[in-house]
């Protein structure tokens, strides 16, 4: 899968928000490979891997599981869905604001490695009180 064409990456992108949005961890698994690996800053805290990466299903399965359960109300709004050579990009708005998740993808169309990255999280700005 040199190049990724745009129907499988808008069908990829439909099919993994969907999984995600029913927080159905099975479908959402069905999109990586056995032994894929997974990098984001939420597996420090989340996981407690200081590296922020972990690889292979089960650990991944852990990993979500405890994630959703910090997320009772998840929910993606995708805004883009990026091609590249064997990957994918997807910009997308979910309880962290602003994230993007890169694939990249196996001779089988399975996710192999995957990353995230998410926009700084927007603090709330109190209003100032004039100085007397």
């Amino acid at each position: 899968m040199p190049r990724v064409e745009q129907d499988f990456a808008r069908a990829f992108a439909s099919d993994w928000i969907d999984a995600w949005n029913r927080r159905d961890l099975d479908a959402v698994l069905a999109h990586y490979g056995e032994d894929f690996e997974f990098s984001s800053p939420v597996i420090i805290d989340v996981a407690g891997e200081p590296s922020g990466t972990l690889r292979g299903k089960p650990a991944m399965r852990e990993y979500w599981t405890k994630a959703l359960a910090r997320l009772p109300d998840l929910h993606f709004d995708l805004d883009e869905v990026l091609t590249g050579i064997d990957t994918i990009t997807l910009l997308y708005r979910g309880p962290r604001g602003a994230s993007a998740e890169t694939f990249h993808f196996d001779v089988d169309g399975k996710v192999d490695r995957a990353l995230a990255c998410y926009a700084p999280a927007r603090q709330k700005v109190s209003p100032t009180v004039p100085r007397k």
